[in-house]
């Protein structure tokens, strides 16, 4: 029988990878317009399964797991400013999905 958290684990390091690595250049919003949920969802969702395990960690340690750096060092070097296209869209997005 296989390890089912190992390979969920496996999957969420290669999802860190592409995200962080491989695609900086998709914005958060981006994401969020598209998939309901973003790198900063990612982490708030890391910290709230450190806290059912009983593990300490504040929003800043979840980001730095999450984008392999300070947030604000990854936010310096990739993210711009959103467009009125995106904004549009989010709130778009926002509307039709609650």
């Amino acid at each position: 029988m296989t390890d089912t958290t190992a390979l969920e684990a496996a999957a969420f390091r290669r999802l860190l990878q592409h995200l962080n690595h491989d695609r900086p250049d998709v914005q958060n919003i981006d994401l969020m317009i598209l998939a309901g949920f973003c790198r900063n969802c990612l982490a708030d969702w890391y910290r709230e399964a450190a806290t059912e395990a009983g593990i300490a960690l504040d929003k800043e340690q979840a980001r730095e797991r999450v984008y392999g750096m300070p947030f604000a060092a990854w936010k310096a070097q990739h993210q711009r400013d959103a467009t009125p296209e995106q904004l549009a869209a989010f709130k778009a997005a926002q509307e039709r999905h609650g």
